[in-house]
């Protein structure tokens, strides 16, 4: 069979779609950033308020995503719902911004995380290590070991979409379950007085700074200091959308991706409310705030586990890591593979190879991302880009009532749950949370914004070029 004659398989279950949502959301993030969170907002109540705004966000857009995945049941699916609803250069501006740096810089950070946990068991691949040194620049083993399971994981999804869906939800289960256990055994072993003491003022909102509260926040800066706290979630709650880009490989696509988004979504925000609920029953909120390097789980699990904490949370994270990367790499090159089909990417991104995928977007991919991994930036990027992730989903979930108006008549299998209210009021909490950090946080959105309108002339020279 020659490349660029095969279609997508359809080859994807409902529960392969839900462990794509599930395992794409879970990586690192929530063994981490409830350190950052609790700095902002200094008090176990608001730290939970940060996480249940996000989870109401995340599975608001879900719900309202599920409409367009039934209208346009296709590779693509965000890009392909922004052009559908406004012009090619919006799409466009989303699938650069995308491949730069939401994606590809994901990638990155996911892995080197991978990378960093593996050290506690291999301590030769520890990130102060360096192996190569180049003067200008020096690579770890750290990044020399994302790289490896970047190239392997882009090499599994190359031979086929059932071969990255078997990793996909062998590892996505195995978080899942290994997330909920360290839950119940954390609520286990919860200790009363630690307890009390971090709910006894639970709506102190306050900044907590490594000595203790420093002074208390103004009413408009006390919302800077939680949308500056939700960044971290929304960070680690990202992602979920990634199962509508392989619209073209699911079974029944019309009904699956819809409840795929529901079930994935709501599965992930009761795990991750639960865990820090868990955190605040055995760690001192000044623990949780200042753990070493912001890594709560370690904390948590050494007074569950004793010595066997760090080895424990370790693989825990290990396994997530290596399944979130997989469903993000899987997911990626969908985008670009439209984008192409387009002519707004290179030509041979656009062709299927004999298993029926886009090897050479998934190449492109990787290379990209290998290099944020050697950059050492991916990070402060991934902070930097939350503010326009946020953007693209209300423009997303605004394009529902442009279609509504503008293609009345076309099918909806699965209409907007809760329309238009809960659409709306999702919209409203994006734009505060986005004006929130201009205000307050200006080096969490200038940067991202400057990257997605770098796309503009891009856009224009594709069309030049084209052209002639």
């Amino acid at each position: 069979m020659k490349p660029g004659t095969t279609q997508f398989k359809s080859s994807l279950r409902l529960m392969d779609a839900t462990m794509l949502v599930a395992g794409s959301m879970i990586g690192s993030g929530i063994f981490i950033v409830s350190a950052d969170i609790t700095r902002n907002v200094g008090s176990s109540g608001w730290l939970l308020v940060v996480w249940l705004i996000t989870g109401f966000m995340t599975l608001t857009a879900a719900l309202s995503y599920g409409e367009l995945s039934a209208m346009f049941p296709k590779a693509g699916g965000q890009y392909v719902y922004l052009k559908e609803a406004y012009n090619p250069l919006v799409s466009f501006l989303y699938g650069w911004s995308f491949f730069t740096v939401i994606q590809t810089a994901t990638i990155a950070a996911v892995g080197v995380a991978f990378a960093k946990f593996t050290a506690y068991l291999i301590p030769v691949f520890n990130e102060d290590l360096v192996a190569i040194d180049l003067g200008i620049l020096h690579i770890s083993t750290a990044q020399l070991l994302a790289i490896f399971v970047i190239v392997l994981l882009t090499y599994i999804n190359t031979r086929g979409v059932n071969s990255g869906r078997i990793i996909q939800t062998t590892f996505t289960l195995a978080k899942l379950l290994s997330l909920f256990g360290l839950i119940v055994f954390g609520l286990f072993f919860l200790r009363q007085d630690i307890w009390h003491n971090n709910w006894k003022n639970a709506w102190n909102l306050a900044p907590l700074s490594s000595s203790g509260y420093v002074g208390n926040y103004t009413t408009i800066a006390a919302f800077g200091a939680i949308a500056a706290a939700m960044v971290g979630a929304i960070f680690s709650s990202d992602s979920w959308h990634n199962v509508t880009f392989v619209a073209g490989e699911i079974k029944d696509p019309k009904r699956n991706i819809g409840l795929s988004l529901a079930l994935g979504t709501i599965m992930v925000t009761v795990l991750y409310v639960l865990t820090n609920i868990m955190y605040t029953g055995i760690l001192p909120l000044h623990e949780i705030a200042y753990a070493d390097k912001d890594r709560v789980a370690v904390t948590a699990s050494h007074v569950i586990f004793g010595s066997w904490g760090t080895v424990i949370i370790s693989l825990m994270i290990m396994v997530s890591t290596f399944g979130c990367n997989n469903g993000l790499i899987m997911a990626g090159a969908r985008v670009y593979y439209s984008m192409a089909k387009d002519g707004l990417f290179f030509k041979k991104v656009g062709v299927l190879n004999k298993n029926a995928v886009p090897e050479f977007g998934l190449w492109i991919q990787c290379i990209f991302a290998c290099l944020w991994c050697l950059s050492g930036k991916y990070g402060d990027l991934l902070d930097m880009i939350s503010f326009v992730v946020v953007v693209f989903y209300m423009l997303t979930i605004t394009g529902i009532f442009i279609l509504r108006k503008k293609r009345p008549e076309a099918e909806r299998p699965y209409k907007a749950f809760g329309y238009p209210v809960l659409p709306l009021i999702y919209i409203v909490m994006g734009l505060a949370f986005c004006t929130l950090l201009i205000i307050y946080k200006p080096n969490y959105t200038w940067p991202g914004l400057i990257i997605t309108m770098m796309g503009i002339p891009v856009y224009y020279l594709i069309g030049r070029y084209q052209k002639n």
